[in-house]
């Protein structure tokens, strides 16, 4: 039986592995804030393209207290949680945007029953701070979060659509047992801001609070994310049509043989550069808007919705209206993705017929070659047969001389009866020689 030491344990494990720590606090990052109801929630999330992260850092350095206290080290982990007398400023870097959150007290003109209440002038911090944030804003969001009896729900939506200023809403109750209530109208006002409200019991705990502020947040954030690709699908679309017109003509007058297969070849390969310059530029776009879309559809899940009589949930505002512009995106990218299959399929069919009158325009090449061989043959053997007799009548003609020779010293000896007996023989020792040769040479090769 071992006891368990006191204090700190000893380590005995292997080294651990350069990104352990880091994988691991992965599951810490970015938590939820502690949310004392009743609050104001004033959420800013921005375009970062271009956006260093000093220059974020030195904007928040103008805060009150910042500028010797916030150092570029606590902003390495993409998240940092400034807190001040009364309120809290949580400031969050991913890949395409940044979020700033600023949580304080709820102003007195704001609370429930309150119609439309400007809240904007009872910001804790300035306006000016607010409206220098290094970015491009896509989603502003005021979130009030104020104490109510949500065992009532008709009563409440009534008091909300005052502070709503009576426009159409759209509400729920949130969790198994209706813990909360949560309205909305989604409608961009003139500053730039949405309104989202939450009601919530007295008892609820500052990090169900917390909780709850971040998935309707990040719901409303990703939502708009999710809807970036949409302008760009419905950009590309035409692009899209023209391409497909193109390449249908392609496969036609590869059909019909009508064109040279070197004007298709060049159509085709500037078709496919435009269809793989569009994969390349959108691809992403659409591979985020998918994934956006999923983590819609989490929060979604997430808030536990409960349909009150007469209003539209949240899931289903969003089922009706984001829905097809999803599949808008998802259409579109389907169409380059099954394009560029079909450019691809075109031309391997081009390349089979480009081969296939290679192979033939071969043929006819080895043809002429065998034919011209042939010839070369018939010609050698021509000239094999003169070279017999040329040489034979070298050696002849040497037989000659020399039978004159030996006449000449006292032997009876005919020239002309000698050299012309030894014809036959000549001829004979010189074809045999010659095919000797041959033969070695066939053994050599």
């Amino acid at each position: 039986m071992t006891t368990p030491l006191s204090g700190a344990a000893e380590r005995k494990l292997p080294p651990d592995d350069g990104q352990r720590l880091l994988l691991h606090n992965e599951v810490h990052a970015r938590p939820s804030a502690r949310i004392r109801l009743p609050a104001l929630v004033v959420y800013l999330a921005v375009f970062n393209e271009g956006v260093s992260r000093q220059q974020e850092f030195e904007h928040l350095q103008r805060l009150p207290d910042q500028l010797d206290t916030l150092t570029l080290e606590q902003m390495q982990g993409n998240f940092a949680r400034l807190r001040f007398p009364g309120y809290t400023l949580k400031w969050e870097r991913h890949t395409e945007f940044t979020r700033y959150s600023l949580v304080q007290p709820l102003p007195d003109n704001a609370v429930l029953g309150s119609s439309d209440p400007e809240l904007l002038s009872q910001l804790v911090i300035s306006q000016d701070w607010l409206a220098a944030v290094p970015g491009r804003t896509f989603a502003a969001i005021k979130l009030a979060m104020v104490h109510g009896d949500t065992a009532e729900p008709a009563a409440r939506l009534a008091e909300a659509r005052a502070w709503f200023a009576d426009h159409q809403v759209v509400a729920s109750l949130m969790g198994n047992n209706a813990h909360s209530m949560v309205v909305t109208d989604f409608v961009l006002r003139d500053s730039g801001f949405e309104r989202m409200l939450v009601i919530a019991p007295p008892d609820t705990t500052e990090t169900r609070a917390g909780r709850i502020s971040q998935r309707l947040l990040e719901l409303e954030t990703y939502r708009m994310m999710a809807l970036r690709g949409l302008p760009v699908a419905k950009d590309l679309s035409p692009e899209l049509g023209d391409a497909e017109q193109h390449l249908a003509s392609i496969t036609a007058a590869l059909e019909n043989k009508s064109s040279s297969d070197q004007d298709m070849l060049d159509t085709l390969v500037a078709l496919a550069a435009r269809v793989e310059r569009a994969t390349a530029q959108h691809v992403y776009r659409f591979s985020a808007t998918r994934a956006y879309d999923t983590l819609v559809a989490q929060r979604i899940t997430e808030l536990r919705e409960r349909p009150i009589p007469g209003t539209q949930t949240i899931g289903e505002f969003m089922q009706r209206r984001l829905s097809p512009a999803m599949a808008t995106v998802a259409s579109t990218a389907q169409r380059l993705s099954s394009l560029s299959e079909r450019v691809s399929r075109t031309s391997a069919l081009l390349r089979t017929r480009v081969d296939i009158a290679t192979e033939g325009q071969n043929q006819q090449l080895l043809e002429k070659l065998t034919r011209g061989q042939e010839l070369q043959l018939r010609l050698q053997s021509t000239v094999e047969g003169l070279s017999i007799a040329a040489i034979s009548y070298y050696v002849v003609m040497l037989l000659l001389y020399a039978t004159k020779a030996l006449q000449e010293a006292g032997f009876p000896i005919k020239p002309e009866l000698a050299a012309g007996l030894s014809v036959p023989v000549v001829l004979l020792g010189v074809w045999l020689v010659t095919r000797r040769i041959h033969n070695r040479i066939k053994s050599e090769k």
